[in-house]
């Protein structure tokens, strides 16, 4: 990390944790639930599930976050610090600045299996979806049956510049092998068959996400989608 950095940090605190404060409560289970507020069904919700298990930024913490970023800029051979730099950005939604952090750590350790899944989160959340895919394709070499990150696999394939529907829906339906009752796969799968035109198949899965969870906000947006 540039020297700049450590200059500017007062300014940098207090604008992250101020500016992003809404941001501070994202975990990647909830952030589907945000999104489908916002979109159109050109763009599927995200699914994101690696920052479960990491405690939001809280405007007390400011000289923890002080220490992190001090201590992944005198380590860079330490992988737990870049890790939680990493980590840190990425929960404000500084996304570049995440990447660059477990890109490093997964130099450091390229076999850890939550570092490459929080990569494609990152390049997801950039919108670099091709990027996003193939370290999800190599977290899914690691742990096939992760439904969260197969699903996030196969809305790479529905959002990317040429999309590709046929292998995102081929992704959904492997992820309900694993969980047939994955509200966010059975979501994403119904949006891949409305833009190829299968109505009829996207309103088999609102039936069955309105068993599961009626006044969900998938199964509304849905119903906003296909009415």
């Amino acid at each position: 990390m540039q020297k700049y950095i450590l200059f500017s940090l007062g300014g940098l605190i207090v604008g992250l944790i101020v500016g992003f404060v809404g941001a501070n409560s994202l975990n990647r289970n909830a952030s589907y639930q945000q999104n489908t507020s916002q979109i159109s069904p050109n763009a599927p919700p995200q699914t994101h599930n690696a920052l479960v298990k990491d405690q939001p930024l809280q405007g007390g913490m400011m000289p923890d976050i002080a220490e992190t970023l001090d201590k992944a800029k005198n380590e860079p051979d330490n992988f737990e610090a870049q890790v939680k730099a990493g980590t840190m950005y990425l929960q404000i939604g500084r996304f570049e600045r995440a990447v660059e952090f477990f890109e490093k750590a997964n130099q450091i350790n390229p076999n850890d299996y939550e570092t490459i899944v929080k990569l494609g989160n990152a390049y997801f959340d950039l919108r670099q979806f091709e990027t996003a895919a193939k370290w999800y394709e190599q977290a899914l070499a690691k742990k096939s049956d992760d439904a969260n990150v197969r699903t996030d696999f196969g809305i790479t394939f529905v959002e990317r510049a040429a999309p590709d529907l046929d292998r995102a829906i081929k992704e959904f339906q492997t992820s309900l092998q694993t969980n047939p009752q994955h509200e966010p796969t059975l979501y994403n799968l119904a949006v891949a068959y409305f833009k190829k035109g299968n109505i009829d198949e996207s309103k088999k899965i609102l039936a069955q996400l309105e068993t599961l969870n009626p006044q969900g906000s998938l199964a509304v947006r849905l119903r906003e989608i296909l009415s």
